[in-house]
């Protein structure tokens, strides 16, 4: 065993793959749930394109992997705390898998951190100035501009389309929507992945594997394959709830919400801002539902996810925190 793995090391890193995996599955809904619903892939084709965009994305940085694994909270957070931290919001990503409610993979993975560092090392630890400026910001503006993005872009092609005749723009926007979902793939890839990047490096700096934070690269190449694997398993449940109960869609409004939604999370990932991936692609199709009226939207599907994504740092932040005390009590 190389000098400095312990098996809690190990345990740990084997818990940051399984979130990874079960964050594959719980969010391939971000990038497929629109063209499924479309009716242009397959959900078999569809998903089999995400895994390989994601794990593709998923090599593609590390900035947010540092917001992540240095930003929240202090590098001397022992490696139990950490493990207690994944523990919590593998607990949340299940149920809320299972019931189908598209919650937040990031914000899951951000409370339970918080919660178990303050349980560890008292509320002290936490970098309350990059958890608001990198964190809490962009995940409280991300939806808003995915909103507004969506919605211009699709009014902007209402009107460069509105001439054409239905049996042209429907084949046309069949084939462009191939190309949004797989660039709606690789952008999640791209900021989701890292933040087990982030995890599994905090945990080997907490170790002393390494000297300091930076992330190896087989650190990026474990947590790619971890991705691209949860994402082949699927997640019908959700699909169901993003792609066809938010709004009806056709291929036309699925290219403008998943392009509107990609470039929202690419230029995030540049600049180190761990994004929920679910927030931004679910504004965006309600910028696109709202674009043709108002009453195109489901509200009361919205109303039941905004309620789901507001609890989402709450509770995790309370589970990180009892999974932490809890390890400390038993095994500290």
């Amino acid at each position: 065993m190389p000098e400095g793995f312990t098996p809690l090391l190990l345990a740990l890193i084997a818990l940051a793959v399984v979130f990874d995996f079960i964050n594959g599955f719980h969010d391939t809904a971000n990038a497929v749930a629109t063209v499924i619903s479309t009716r242009v892939l397959r959900p078999t084709t569809a998903i089999l394109m995400a895994a390989v965009l994601n794990f593709a994305g998923a090599m593609t940085g590390t900035e947010v992997a540092k917001t992540v694994g240095s930003g929240i909270v202090g590098a001397s957070v022992p490696l139990m705390a950490i493990a207690a931290a994944l523990v919590g919001a593998i607990l949340w990503n299940l149920f809320t898998w299972y019931y189908g409610i598209p919650s937040s993979s990031s914000h899951a993975l951000i409370g339970s951190l918080l919660g178990a560092g303050i349980a560890s090392l008292g509320i002290h630890t936490a970098h309350w100035d990059v958890l608001w400026g990198k964190v809490a910001l962009p995940l409280m503006l991300s939806p808003v501009v995915g909103f507004i993005a969506a919605l211009w872009i699709m009014r902007l092609l209402i009107r460069i389309f509105a001439s054409m005749p239905p049996r042209r723009v429907g084949p046309l926007f069949r084939h462009a929507q191939i190309l949004s979902a797989a660039f709606m793939a690789f952008s999640h890839g791209g900021n989701d992945a890292q933040k087990t990047m982030g995890i599994i490096t905090l945990g080997l700096v907490s170790a002393g594997v390494l000297p300091s934070f930076h992330v190896p690269t087989w650190v990026i190449a474990l947590s790619a394959l971890a991705m691209g694997a949860g994402t082949l398993a699927g997640g019908r449940r959700i699909i169901h709830t993003m792609g066809t109960r938010l709004a009806h869609l056709e291929a036309i409004h699925g290219f403008a919400a998943e392009t509107s939604a990609g470039v929202v999370i690419q230029a995030a990932s540049r600049l180190g801002f761990p994004l929920s991936t679910t927030h931004v692609i679910g504004s965006s199709i309600l910028g696109v539902g709202a674009a043709r009226r108002m009453n195109a939207v489901r509200w009361e599907v919205v109303r039941s996810m905004v309620s789901a994504w507001m609890l989402t740092i709450p509770v995790t932040t309370v589970l990180g925190f009892v999974a932490a005390f809890l390890a400390n009590k038993l095994f500290g």
